[in-house]
């Protein structure tokens, strides 16, 4: 059975919005990874431990990549956890 143009375009249309979906996925995991491996690196992982799963309720890239720069910046676990939470 030979498909259609339409259904071929529709599916490619699919398939390339799942590739676009999957990459965006992978950047915001990527970005999180970075911050929990900046932070627990600069201080005991006890103290980081709460942050990963309110890291993973973020799903704008730009925002994770601003608190990646204060992760870096930021004199305690705390004062990080109230960046994230002012926005």
């Amino acid at each position: 059975m030979q498909e259609s143009p339409f259904y071929e375009i529709i599916m490619q249309r699919g398939i390339n919005q799942g590739i676009e979906q999957g990459i965006e996925q992978g950047s915001l995991q990527v970005c999180i990874k970075n911050i929990l491996s900046i932070l627990s690196e600069r201080f005991p992982l006890s103290d980081t431990e709460p942050v990963a799963e309110i890291l993973e309720s973020i799903q704008d890239l730009d925002r994770l990549s601003e608190l990646l720069l204060i992760a870096v910046k930021t004199l305690s676990v705390e004062t990080f956890l109230q960046e994230v939470e002012t926005s």
